[in-house]
């Protein structure tokens, strides 16, 4: 079973020292992401990983547009020993939740 979160269960604004992995493509980053999150395409995830074991952790919330490829990036992680946790419907969620987000595009954020 994969661990993963309601969005009114995770706190607003988020508690210090939780990471915010992003999984999803640089255009969907681009159009509209959680500040301070880190970005991780999925499929680079495992080339990439000495950059996401670089940031210690204590626990990360994975995110991606509706919950299933970071509820994969979760599956994998989990595997290499880390406390990791899906975001159920993603940045889907999070934009209905009226959580805060930015872009890279100096157009208002949004998911695309």
């Amino acid at each position: 079973m994969i661990p993963q979160v309601e969005i009114d269960a995770v706190p607003d604004p988020l508690p210090q020292g939780l990471v915010v992995l992003d999984v999803r493509e640089d255009d969907e980053w681009a159009a509209g992401h959680i500040q301070g999150a880190v970005h991780i395409p999925l499929m680079d995830l495992p080339a990439r990983l000495g950059e996401f074991v670089e940031l210690e952790a204590p626990q990360t919330l994975v995110v991606c547009k509706a919950g299933g490829r970071s509820a994969r990036a979760v599956a994998y992680l989990a595997q290499q020993g880390y406390d990791v946790v899906n975001l159920v419907d993603g940045m889907i969620g999070w934009e209905r939740a009226g959580r805060a987000m930015v872009s890279d595009t100096g157009q208002p954020a949004t998911v695309i």
